[in-house]
């Protein structure tokens, strides 16, 4: 009597497993038609060799059911990649753009520079032209002021172009003054050859301070 009641709780046991068996893979297909795991995957040499379809990576058939959610997908993913190509070219043209925008903006960096530098050099020449200037008609003033004789030394010591200068400012002094100009008589004091070379260069060259 006992070993029939063990063989009959062994029995028990036996169909409990094999319904916990066909519960798990009933649940697995279940998931899969749900589309939560690939259960056929899985399950594919078994399927075959029972002589079941099986998964193959292909496209899906026309009566697929999911057919249309698939196309659907697929066109979306289209106009994803569409509209990444189009921001990738944008992207492209917003570089060129900012490149030429950076060279033109360089370019007149390097003019406003230039022209700076222009402005300066400019300034610099006329400061020093008003203050060589100011420097002649002060030694125009200050020679005629001296003696005749003593204004003639130190004109035969100096250059060519200085004396130039010094017997132009006079004249203009005296004829804004309304005086007589003592240009004449100091070429008269000055030696012949150099008296000559100066006038010859005043004719020449009617008025500079260079």
């Amino acid at each position: 009597m006992a070993s029939f009641g063990k063989r009959r709780v062994f029995g028990r046991i036996v169909v409990m497993l094999i319904m916990i068996l066909a519960l798990a893979i009933g649940g697995l297909f279940w998931f899969d038609y749900l589309g939560i795991m690939d259960a056929k995957a899985f399950f594919a040499p078994a399927l075959r060799l029972a002589g079941l379809r099986t998964r193959t990576g292909n496209a899906l058939p026309a009566d697929s059911p999911t057919l249309l959610d698939d196309e659907r997908f697929a066109k979306q993913l289209e106009a994803v990649e569409a509209m990444r190509q189009e921001l990738a070219e944008r992207e492209k043209i917003a570089a060129e753009r900012q490149s030429a925008i950076e060279a033109m903006a360089q370019e007149i960096e390097d003019r406003a520079k230039t022209l700076d530098e222009r402005e300066n050099s400019f300034k610099q020449m006329a400061e020093r032209y008003e203050n060589r200037r100011a420097n002649v008609e002060q030694n125009a003033r200050y020679l005629s002021g001296m003696p005749p004789a003593d204004a003639v030394k130190i004109l035969v010591a100096s250059d060519d172009q200085t004396v130039i200068d010094v017997l132009r400012a006079v004249e203009e002094i005296a004829a804004q003054t309304g005086e007589a100009s003592v240009v004449a008589y100091w070429l008269s004091l000055l030696p012949a050859d150099r008296s000559a070379t100066l006038q010859r260069k005043m004719n020449e060259k009617p008025a500079s301070l260079d």
